[in-house]
């Protein structure tokens, strides 16, 4: 039996689509029934609470001023409903912990710590076709498109080193802006466990978070992220950046020619002593085929290292695949199962055995992302609980 501290974690928008039928997409996705229908998301957060989830994640992917502006909302009502996503999952654990309580639950049932994290997706997940998947923003987040050419890069100019820095600090207003919604909210920032950024394709947009979230400790006057242990008054809560590698690869290319390796996104999640850089409580990969995640992990794991030695303090490794399928960002739908892909649960439990041996990670969130539900959340505790209980 391996000894690691072990946390599960769900997403529920495909869930929302797949299981209670809404009809979500662009420009708010999972966000779309917190104004519409806000008792399917409560049901989609119990249905994965009482398969078995520790922490159930806001419906909040897509929720940025911009996107509820496009979706024809005021500002004024984007922050109200941004806020009533975390009020809904909050009322989803309070009838969770109330359901089990009446049901004469064992003694280890009401003792869970249901958790809630706050879901941030990149900028690219506000656009149309969504670009999480390849990191191809517009100007100033991104390099201008030439012709039929498009590229996620600056180029390794003056200019263009110009212009990454100003994405750097476009991306950081973009992503404080709406940290600060949640944050400025004593009655909502206090429920919120976790702060999870998702599904990051560009390293600079991985700075830009960094930034964003050192400015809110700076504005707000809160520590650095206690990694052990429950959040504190005064104490950012326990983040983490997870990123994405459609077909085994990270989306973002080099000026030189090729795609950034796992190993320079995680060093730029984790490494640097720069004063305007947070550290995040944990890196992660999400919304990733789990074939690839060995090799990526391997290169993962060099960096978690170094990472330690450098802060002193392991970082969390928080992985959730998504479940093989293929999604086509023109159409906002997914495609059947890439081919071979099967026994989901399975193969991501030997993944998190292989690195709960290593000894790096100071400790394992894992779950499922998109077309990943209820029951392969159910198959994978029972996988793990053959493994770790």
């Amino acid at each position: 039996m391996l000894a690691l501290d072990m946390t599960s974690l769900s997403v529920q928008g495909t869930t929302l689509e797949d299981v209670f039928r809404q009809k979500l997409g662009y420009p708010l996705w999972s966000a779309t029934p917190v104004d519409k229908d806000p008792e399917a998301i409560i049901s989609a957060h119990l249905a994965f609470l009482r398969a078995g989830v520790d922490v159930i994640t806001t419906s909040t992917y897509q929720a940025a001023y911009r996107t509820y502006e496009i979706a024809g909302y005021s500002r004024e009502d984007a922050k109200r409903l941004m806020l009533e996503a975390v009020k809904l999952a909050i009322e989803a654990k309070r009838r969770y912990l109330q359901e089990i309580g009446q049901n004469g639950g064992t003694d280890a049932e009401p003792s869970r710590r249901v958790k809630i994290a706050l879901s941030l997706g990149p900028y690219g997940g506000t656009l149309s076709p969504a670009q999480e998947f390849n990191g191809f923003y517009p100007p100033p987040f991104g390099p201008a498109s030439s012709g039929a050419f498009e590229s996620n890069v600056f180029s390794d100019t003056e200019e263009g080193l110009k212009q990454l820095s100003m994405a750097i600090e476009a991306l950081e207003e973009f992503h404080y802006e709406r940290l600060e919604v949640f944050a400025e909210n004593r009655e909502v920032w206090d429920e919120i466990d976790f702060v999870a950024f998702e599904t990051v394709p560009l390293r600079r947009e991985i700075t830009g978070i960094r930034r964003a979230v050192a400015k809110l400790q700076k504005t707000k006057g809160l520590e650095q992220v206690a990694r052990s242990g429950a959040s504190e008054v005064n104490t950012m809560k326990r983040w983490w950046i997870s990123t994405v590698y459609p077909d085994g690869r990270y989306p973002e290319m080099k000026p030189e020619g090729g795609q950034a390796t796992v190993a320079e996104v995680a060093e730029a999640a984790l490494l640097g002593e720069d004063e305007r850089l947070s550290v995040p409580w944990g890196f992660g990969i999400n919304c990733t085929s789990p074939e690839f995640l060995p090799p990526l992990l391997q290169e993962a794991r060099d960096v978690a290292r170094r990472s330690w030695e450098l802060h002193g303090v392991k970082p969390w490794l928080v992985l959730y695949p998504n479940g093989g399928d293929v999604y086509n960002p023109e159409t906002h739908s997914w495609l059947g199962q890439r081919e071979g892909v099967s026994g989901w649960a399975t193969h991501l439990c030997a993944a998190v055995m292989d690195n709960a041996r290593d000894g790096v990670w100071g400790g394992i969130a894992v779950g499922g992302c998109c077309k990943t539900g209820p029951d392969e959340i159910s198959e994978l505790r029972n996988e793990l609980r053959n493994q770790f209980e």
